[in-house]
């Protein structure tokens, strides 16, 4: 003779629905996000540009002090790009997604213009302009993307635009200290926040 089966317990409808919701604001938020912003990749980042400050500090030349920060832009970019595409293929996400691509066309505008603005700058022999203006530009760009990206993003890029804007009242030696604190500590700052709490 076989025993009665153990009643199970009731499922609260409102604890269902609860889940539900959770579940369908999270798939939204994800479906209209770039979300493969790096963590990590932002961290390790961070600590190229602080080595970057220390050896530009000890440049005797503005063209030698450029050149030093020219190959730590290519460094970053090289760092963002590999980590960024590897947070992709693990969260399964696309980087040719509307989100991507909407984050992508916000961020690079203010990075070209920054270009052009440093050959402009540096040419006219006001090199001591260049690390305010890359510091807003950059910070433009990544508020600009980060409004199709995740919170912190924005939050970021209003760091960079303050520390830009500050930046163009300081005095020239200030230069790499302001270039270290901001390519280097905001986002080895934001990087570990990014990396805690979502997903690297």
């Amino acid at each position: 003779m076989n025993s009665p089966s153990p009643l199970r317990r009731p499922v609260a409808i409102d604890d269902r629905a609860r889940d539900n919701l959770r579940f369908i604001r999270e798939t939204m938020e994800r479906a209209g996000s770039f979300t493969a912003v790096p963590g990590w990749g932002g961290m390790v980042l961070g600590i190229t540009a602080v080595g970057a400050a220390i050896v530009a500090a000890q440049q005797t030349s503005p063209g030698a002090w450029l050149a030093v920060w020219l190959v730590e832009a290519a460094i970053a970019f090289a760092i963002a790009g590999w980590s960024t595409i590897l947070k992709a293929r693990r969260a399964e996400d696309s980087l040719l997604s509307g989100p991507a691509r909407k984050f992508a066309l916000s961020f690079v505008p203010p990075l070209f213009v920054g270009a052009i603005l440093t050959y402009v700058l540096f040419h006219a022999g006001l090199v001591a302009a260049i690390p305010a203006t890359w510091l807003l530009l950059y910070g433009t760009g990544v508020v600009t993307g980060g409004a199709f990206s995740i919170r912190v993003v924005p939050l970021m890029g209003l760091c960079f635009m303050v520390l830009g804007t500050v930046a163009f009242f300081c005095p020239a030696g200030w230069d790499n200290i302001l270039l270290g604190l901001g390519f280097g500590g905001f986002h080895i700052l934001f990087g570990a926040v990014i990396a805690r709490n979502y997903g690297g």
